[in-house]
């Protein structure tokens, strides 16, 4: 099934282990504001930055998105 990434929910997941922007920030050594255009939808997160930061927020990748099924439509030829 081909799958289209929906809104970003890495703020729930900082909620659900308790962690600020700011020591995700610190613990994956990059700027807050990266963090936060990431929770803005005005990035996307790279695979390994998205695995970094799962790792540290102890959630699967996935989680870090909401996700939305593609559902194509059959052309027949009649």
């Amino acid at each position: 099934m081909k799958l289209e990434l929906g809104n970003c929910l890495l703020e729930q997941r900082l909620h659900d282990c308790g962690m600020t922007r700011e020591q995700l920030a610190r613990a994956l050594f990059i700027k807050p504001e990266r963090i936060g255009d990431y929770i803005d939808n005005k990035r996307v997160m790279p695979l390994k930055a998205a695995i970094s930061i799962a790792d540290t927020v102890q959630c699967d990748v996935r989680d870090l998105y909401e996700w939305h099924p593609i559902i194509q439509s059959s052309i027949s030829n009649e």
